[in-house]
């Protein structure tokens, strides 16, 4: 009971490694989704029978993303080691991390964006077909906004799994929770750092789902008004 309750972890130690997760998570989906949005929606609307079928881009993309997200995210990371180090001048830290994490959650949500546009309404696109709008103006002014509830669970989805993932960038010392229950809970049988992250990452994960959930919502009940 003595060794639960002696933690060799500060409050300070916590504090410094939720704000590393965020800032790992927050850049590393930010920059994620800039690059998998675009990569969805091409997905989306290149493959046969959609609003711009091309089967030689779908297909590159298609084989891109899939080896991509065939890599577990452990040798993602010391794979492209060099990458890294060309990207961020340093192969350890935790800008070093934001590499490939943001490897990691790009081809993710491209593939969550890609479910979500095939899920709009057919009928959506006829509309759009018979207004005259071209393939641009129809994903920009009718598939996004018709799937812009789905687009923010595919973000909280990808926002979720980020942050397990920055627990195994502690390998090349990015820091965060997760490196926390690690280097303290796990290597040093710290019990009560491990309750600490633990229960730490549970509230996290939960506000964060909750808050997608009911943004969600809120975007669907927009586009049927």
């Amino acid at each position: 009971m003595s060794d639960f309750l002696n933690s060799a972890v500060t409050f300070d130690q916590y504090v410094k490694a939720f704000q590393e997760t965020v800032y790992m998570v927050g850049i590393s989906l930010f920059i994620g989704a800039l690059i998998g949005i675009p990569v969805g929606v091409i997905l989306a609307i290149t493959r046969k029978g959609s609003l711009l079928p091309n089967r030689f881009v779908y297909v590159v993309l298609n084989t891109v993303v899939n080896i991509i997200r065939s890599v577990p995210f452990i040798i993602l990371l010391v794979a492209i080691m060099p990458f890294t180090h060309l990207i961020a001048h340093t192969s350890i830290g935790t800008n070093a991390a934001l590499v490939p994490l943001t490897v990691y959650v790009a081809p993710y949500i491209g593939r969550l964006i890609e479910s979500a546009v095939l899920e709009v309404d057919p009928g959506i696109l006829e509309a759009a077909k018979a207004m005259g709008a071209s393939p641009v103006q129809t994903v920009r002014y009718f598939v996004l906004p018709e799937a812009k509830g789905s687009i923010i669970l595919a973000l909280t989805t990808a926002c979720i799994g980020l942050i397990g993932a920055t627990a195994m960038a502690g390998t090349i010392g990015g820091g965060g929770i997760g490196d926390l229950a690690i280097s303290y809970g796990y290597q040093q049988f710290d019990t009560i750092a491990i309750v600490i992250t633990v229960i730490i990452l549970i509230v996290v994960v939960q506000l964060i789902q909750s808050f997608g959930n009911w943004y969600a919502r809120r975007a669907r009940h927009e586009s049927v008004a």
